[in-house]
């Protein structure tokens, strides 16, 4: 890291995760995503809060063949508490790999942020004992995944190993025996079709035995 470079991280704040993750104990899958944006992009409280990220939405399509599932009526927002009850009822945790990071450019966009802290994916995995699969919603989130992979295994992982959209890897993590898929983002800024992610998500979960 050039010390320009360095200079201008020290000037920038470190931003905490804002959300708890979601650890029902009957959970045999979680989803892994990076960092959310900033407060004032956020249309409620949890975890992929942006009303134009197309998650919850995907989600709506994929279970119940509707879009606005989740949405509070015409509001431009959706009910977290809704979305809670789904996953637990279908047994999905949903945990973000970053606990801290730097947004460089003030956004939300993975390229952008310096991660200063990962999760603790031992202790998260320790209270969903269930959980053999687990899957990213993006690059940044699976490259990371694959670093406390190398931590683990004590040396580095080359990217060339690490899954591609729609593909997954087996792993030992721990002593336990993982699946890690990678899915595509949820973002617009991911260049493709809102059909092709329901088609990619939809896949996935009858997979699991969720559909």
């Amino acid at each position: 890291m050039s010390s320009t470079r360095e200079n201008h991280l020290k000037e920038l704040p470190i931003e905490s995760h804002p959300f708890k993750p979601v650890l029902p104990s009957n959970a045999t899958i979680m989803m892994m995503g990076t960092f959310p944006p900033t407060q004032d992009k956020w249309a409620m409280p949890f975890h992929y809060p942006n009303f134009y990220n197309d998650m919850w939405r995907i989600y709506g399509r994929v279970f119940f063949d509707d879009a606005d599932y989740f949405r509070v009526g015409d509001e431009k927002r959706f009910d977290p508490e809704r979305i809670k009850d789904f996953l637990s009822q279908h047994a999905i945790a949903s945990c973000p790999t970053v606990k801290k990071a730097i947004r460089e450019q003030g956004n939300a966009a993975d390229k952008d942020l310096t991660i200063v802290e990962a999760v603790n994916l031992k202790q998260v995995l320790n209270q969903v004992p269930k959980v053999d699969v687990l899957f990213t919603t993006g690059g940044k989130a699976t490259e990371i995944l694959m670093d406390l992979l190398a931590q683990e295994q004590g040396k580095a992982i080359p990217k060339s190993k690490m899954p591609k959209t729609n593909q997954h890897i087996d792993y030992n993590y721990g002593g336990r025996q993982l699946t890690l898929y990678r899915l595509p983002s949820t973002s617009r800024a991911y260049p493709l079709a809102l059909d092709k992610k329901v088609a990619a998500y939809r896949d996935f979960f009858q997979a699991m035995g969720k559909l």
